[in-house]
């Protein structure tokens, strides 16, 4: 006897197996007991929830000849003939093949002919937005006013792709896609009914895997069956079957990510490969972890909204610490991006490692937004305390650690009984072009992004032992985000200066405590201009 895949071995006979729906099937059957037949109606929903095979049933049910509570009997001949598919009352069209105004033209003078046995005639047309045009007019009259005895039922996955004349006539109900917990139920159920012993954990993953639809639960299942006949199938198993990584491995790659380690991100895609999974898939499951982040970043990791145990809820908690909302979001629309030209890309790995290393690289980003500007600060915290860990103070501008009397000495008149008397020798020792900064100083922030702004109002500006611009900084992360690597953030200001004041200056940067920083007095408070004789 041929073998009969699992999807179609345990299609549900009657309302009362169909899963994930109860409001759905609750309607059905009233209806069906209290004779409040509808002629016209449209299942939507995503695939595998279940459309086609409550039109089927809702066909029995509509021509059983001893309904059980609105559901069918499966015992009578009408019933018997239907589940054979014997049956002259049901008929089956696939919309995706027979979309032309002649097919819908033999629909309607087949609906002028009474059924043969049976109360009803049931059109069920299956993907129905893939009609043409003209054959949705041609079935907009007979869809309004059918003959009693007739009853369509039609399916889709795209109920946007249907006019509205169509909608307007249709009694529509909108399939959910099935909760994990209920697929794993109904796979745990078969697989007990089959004699095949199963991990609550493999199961679990297949269900989430099947995104909603336990006509692909039931796919995958048999596909692992398949490849272990016989044995328990594991979770491993279930992993190596389906090409997929195990979920401790995303918050692996998520932690190289916020840690700027694009190197790590490489070696860990290049370990995926080797075993021999499923790069796009990889990508999906990332980015529905980081859905998980950002959502508990929202609430706080609330039951119900994502559907994890406590102990991954846990893990998870704690790299949702590691980085803000707008990061996250950041993260996942760089991924979806990928997502969508993965693909059909000849080179899936090397398209993959570019985009990691433009998501550990945030200087890399053309269009320098918001989210990037703060991946990048997260980044630079993130350094910042791996270097306090090891037990090395953050080092400012000079490259050692500065003691107050150091810093002090650096600007003259810093000390409160000098600074009195030393004030006119300060302005007058101040070179001409940092003049004209603290005096733009000012228009020269309302160029700069609002994260500048932020971080350079609260500054002092001083005069370094070597004449220019100090600025002078009490938190490292403002200071080192001018100090990167390439340079780009200072030489960003210095032309912002030199565009404002017509003048190349020279601008350093440090990190002082709160200690020192009172002791040091801003420029703009020491000097100050006369607008008649210094205009610049």
């Amino acid at each position: 006897m041929p073998y009969t895949a699992l999807y179609r071995k345990f299609r549900p006979s009657g309302f009362e197996s169909v899963k994930g729906q109860e409001h759905i099937v609750t309607t059905l059957k009233n209806e069906v007991q209290t004779g409040r037949i509808n002629h016209a109606y449209l299942f939507c929903g995503t695939r595998g929830t279940g459309k086609t095979t409550v039109a089927k049933i809702l066909a029995k049910a509509v021509n059983c000849e001893n309904p059980e509570d609105g559901s069918p009997c499966n015992k009578c001949s009408i019933c018997q003939k239907i589940n054979r598919q014997a049956s002259m009352n049901v008929i089956e069209i696939d919309a995706a093949s027979n979309n032309g105004v002649a097919n819908i033209r033999e629909i309607i003078e087949e609906v002028q002919y009474s059924p043969a046995e049976g109360k009803y005639k049931v059109y069920i047309i299956d993907e129905v937005h893939m009609l043409s045009t003209g054959a949705f007019n041609a079935l907009l009259k007979t869809l309004e006013e059918p003959p009693p005895y007739v009853i369509f039922i039609l399916a889709t996955t795209e109920a946007h792709k249907i006019p509205v004349t169509i909608l307007s006539r249709c009694q529509r109900y909108d399939f959910k896609r099935i909760p994990v917990e209920v697929i794993a139920l109904r796979l745990k159920e078969l697989t007990d009914k089959e004699g095949i012993e199963t991990e609550e954990k493999a199961l679990l993953y297949i269900a989430r895997a099947a995104d909603g639809s336990l006509r692909d639960a039931l796919s995958l299942l048999d596909q692992c069956i398949a490849f272990y006949p016989g044995q328990k199938l594991s979770y491993n198993n279930t992993l190596e079957v389906l090409g997929a990584v195990d979920t401790s491995v995303y918050s692996q790659m998520f932690n190289y990510i916020i840690n700027s380690d694009a190197m790590g991100c490489i070696k860990l895609i290049d370990g995926i490969m080797m075993a021999g999974r499923d790069l796009p898939q990889f990508i999906t499951e990332l980015i529905w972890y980081l859905r998980n982040l950002l959502i508990i970043s929202c609430n706080g990791g609330e039951e119900g909204i994502i559907d994890v145990s406590m102990e991954q809820l846990t893990a998870l908690k704690e790299d949702a610490l590691k980085a803000g909302m707008e990061v996250l979001t950041r993260y996942i629309h760089i991924l979806s991006e990928l997502q969508g030209q993965i693909k059909y890309a000849s080179q899936k790995r090397v398209l993959a490692e570019i985009c990691f290393i433009k998501l550990c690289k945030p200087q890399m980003d053309t269009e320098q937004d918001l989210a990037s500007v703060l991946t990048r600060l997260t980044a630079l915290e993130n350094q910042i305390k791996n270097i306090m860990e090891d037990g090395i103070a953050f080092n400012t501008a000079n490259g050692h650690n500065s003691t107050a009397e150091d810093i002090a000495v650096s600007v003259p008149g810093s000390t409160e009984d000098k600074k009195g008397s030393e004030e006119k020798v300060l302005q007058k020792a101040v070179p001409e072009d940092i003049r004209e900064v603290i005096k733009n100083w000012d228009k020269i922030l309302q160029q700069c992004s609002r994260v500048e702004q932020d971080m350079l109002s609260g500054i002092k500006k001083i005069l370094s032992e070597s004449g220019a611009l100090m600025l002078q900084f009490t938190n490292p992360v403002d200071e080192a985000y001018f100090k990167q690597e390439d340079g780009r953030q200072l030489e960003a200001l210095k032309t912002v200066i030199s565009n404002m004041t017509g003048k190349e200056t020279e601008v350093e940067t440090r990190t002082v405590t709160e200690e020192v920083n009172s002791q040091l007095t801003d420029l703009s408070q020491l000097i100050h201009f006369d607008n008649i004789e210094y205009i610049g």
